[in-house]
């Protein structure tokens, strides 16, 4: 079968533009054949666009498939494991078809969640970071960056779960400020443009941070380092602030004196999204949700696999809340 595909046109360097991606055609054949319903996106791909990509994963080549996640229905099986009409997950990416061995594939159940595409978010990272990593339990006071993103979004919400006594967020706009605040649950929450965040920390919390789950870097962190209680855990996701130059510009090095001095714990950290991380998140997010005590933030973009791309770049941008994905029509 020929389908539709995202394909690199070029590795990116400097800015993502809607040229560094093409509309292709593709033969698609195996045991298995699925129609993409949904296709998830995250920031994170944007590392995997670029010629001098540090994720110890391969690169996307020109020419080469880009995107991962995506949830759709099985249309035609030759295996006993899927049949017509199944809801599956895959990592095959932006195409409106895809076909491979039923293995590859992963079976969905259709009443878990009220939406598909809840399985398309950032919960196994924001999770495994929040609870394994930074640990956080009863009495912490938590700050995180990027508060109103894919993984931040989901974080906090998961330290108040945890016991967290207090969460803070920051966020890019006064409209996500007040999305955090009053559907989210975080206690207060800032606007990074508006003044000094070290000066928001200090008046959100004025006996300090004990918990850090920083996305951006840059000056959140560095006021996240003035805001810590001695011995706090600091959970190293990304550095979005910094995303674009070369290598060592979007990833620099954290300042490891002030911390050293203070005692803090730099904790970065990568998710692979290994299935005990997914059969984690899965169980408490189930179970939260059921309770009542947990909010699903996504956007759900509307649209033909050729607006894919823009939608991606959209995100990159900060046009979006929560988790975001695109809905095939």
């Amino acid at each position: 079968m020929i389908t539709r595909e995202i394909q690199l046109a070029a590795q990116i360097v400097g800015v993502p533009k809607p040229d560094h991606f093409t509309i292709a055609e593709a033969e698609v054949d195996g045991e298995v054949l699925v129609r993409t319903d949904r296709v998830g996106l995250a920031a994170t791909y944007l590392e995997l666009m670029r010629a001098d990509c540090t994720i110890p994963v391969p690169a996307w080549q020109p020419g080469q498939r880009v995107g991962v996640a995506a949830i759709g229905t099985v249309v035609r099986s030759d295996s006993p494991e899927l049949e017509v009409g199944d809801l599956v997950q895959s990592m095959t990416g932006w195409s409106e078809y895809s076909a491979g061995p039923a293995g590859s594939y992963l079976k969905l159940d259709r009443e878990l969640f009220a939406d598909p595409g809840y399985h398309l978010g950032q919960g196994p990272t924001a999770y495994y970071g929040m609870a394994d990593v930074a640990a956080v339990g009863e009495g912490d006071v938590v700050f995180v960056s990027g508060a109103a993103g894919g993984v931040g979004s989901l974080a906090g919400q998961i330290a108040k779960c945890l016991g967290a006594a207090r969460v803070i967020g920051s966020a890019g706009s006064p409209a996500k400020v007040n999305y955090l605040v009053n559907e989210l649950g975080y206690d207060a929450a800032f606007d990074y443009h508006d003044g000094s965040a070290a000066q928001r920390l200090k008046e959100f919390a004025p006996e300090g941070i004990s918990v850090f789950f920083d996305v951006v870097g840059g000056e959140q962190y560095d006021a996240a380092l003035q805001a810590a209680r001695p011995g706090a855990r600091f959970a190293l996701c990304g550095s979005l602030s910094s995303q674009l130059g070369d290598a060592s510009e979007r990833f620099p090095q954290p300042d490891r004196t002030t911390a050293e001095a203070k005692g803090i714990e730099l904790l970065p950290f990568s998710c692979y999204h290994t299935p005990d991380q997914i059969a984690a998140w899965r169980e408490h997010f189930s179970s939260w949700l059921s309770e009542g005590r947990f909010v699903y933030p996504q956007t759900v973009v509307e649209g033909g696999i050729e607006d894919v791309p823009q939608a991606f770049l959209s995100l990159l941008q900060g046009s979006y809340r929560g988790n975001v994905s695109v809905r095939l029509s």
